[in-house]
């Protein structure tokens, strides 16, 4: 199929080549001269450049409307919403520039077209002109960045104290995700530890670590700050959650975190996206591997209590040991007329 279209391709530039050469010769033949035969050329060409300029405004315009449905819904974090409105900012601003030089490259090589009546005005410099497109680009920019930094750091610069901590653990070509017990303190981790009964390597002489839970699905209660600690055991990830706006690399040998906050849960945002089988996801955003498309991991927002139910029922990553089974209750016999008590030794 790709040879054909190739082949298409090849022979309808060679068709159109020969159409050209036609034309040319037929100009010679009706004795027309070159200077007509430009000038005829020109006013094609730039009536072209006008038509595609409108069918292509037009079909981006379209194409934005068209496929908008397929877009990030609205942000399902705090701080997301602030990332939502300056990533708007940013495109009204591209589009405005977009617009203006665009009509302006088109609109000019249509408007100046060759005309041998016609003679440019030539000067040497626009000190003017050359402040005022100086200086506007500066001033937006230098307004953007600062919008930049200060949602950078309404990110990264907060306190964490009533964070829920949270382990999301990459590897080729999986999560496994670890919560803090009621102590909410991680247990202590090492690549040495890691066996095949302990995949994160979590210390077991931490007492931190006896009350920890490990699951393969990211449950998060809504409202409740998460801090995320992200770490990988193979090659970088990277932690992206794009419904919440968050990303952050895992890299091997080091810890790194994310802390935000859940705003909308799933079910209401199903109700958002009129989709009912909506799910929050969490991908891998960096290509680790010839499986990295496997690196999903299901995400859900719960109401507090919910995700408290959900989380009771979820393996320790230390299972305790069953309890000793419970002695038998002392029976009552009869020995020569009387009754005597049967003590159990323990």
């Amino acid at each position: 199929m790709n040879i054909l279209l190739i082949l298409a391709v090849v022979f309808g530039v060679l068709v159109l080549v020969r159409l050209a050469n036609v034309a040319q010769l037929a100009s010679q033949l009706s004795g027309e001269s070159d200077e007509v035969e430009q000038d005829k050329d020109n006013k094609v060409n730039a009536w072209l450049m006008l038509g595609f300029l409108w069918f292509g405004l037009f079909l981006l315009v379209y194409m934005i409307l068209r496929y908008r449905q397929y877009m990030l819904p609205v942000s399902a974090s705090e701080h997301g919403v602030g990332l939502d409105n300056l990533m708007n900012i940013n495109w009204v601003i591209l589009f405005v520039v977009f617009f203006i030089t665009q009509i302006a490259l088109f609109g000019f090589a249509f408007k100046y077209r060759y005309n041998k009546n016609r003679r440019g005005y030539f000067y040497h410099d626009n000190n003017k002109l050359e402040v005022i497109w100086t200086v506007i680009p500066a001033v937006v920019l230098i307004a953007l960045v600062f919008a930049g930094l200060k949602q950078w750091n309404n990110i990264t610069q907060v306190e964490h104290n009533d964070a829920m901590y949270v382990q999301v653990y990459g590897k080729q070509f999986d999560w496994t995700v670890r919560y803090s017990g009621k102590d909410n303190q991680l247990g202590k981790s090492s690549f040495r530890m890691i066996t095949d009964n302990n995949p994160l390597g979590v210390d077991s002489n931490d007492h931190a670590a006896a009350d920890d839970i490990i699951t393969k699905e990211l449950h998060m209660p809504v409202g409740i700050p998460i801090d995320v600690v992200i770490n990988s055991r193979d090659v970088i990830h990277s932690f992206f959650l794009p419904h919440f706006r968050v990303q952050m690399n895992a890299v091997p040998g080091m810890n790194t975190h994310f802390y935000f906050k859940p705003t909308i849960t799933t079910a209401k945002m199903r109700e958002i996206t009129k989709n009912e089988k909506f799910d929050y996801v969490l991908l891998c955003n960096k290509v680790c591997g010839v499986a990295h498309y496997n690196m999903v991991l299901k995400v859900v927002v719960d109401e507090p209590a919910d995700f408290k139910a959900w989380l009771t029922k979820e393996k320790l990553v230390f299972e305790k040991a069953a309890a000793p089974a419970p002695a038998p209750a002392p029976q009552a016999e009869k020995n020569s007329g009387e009754e005597k008590k049967v003590v159990a030794i323990k």
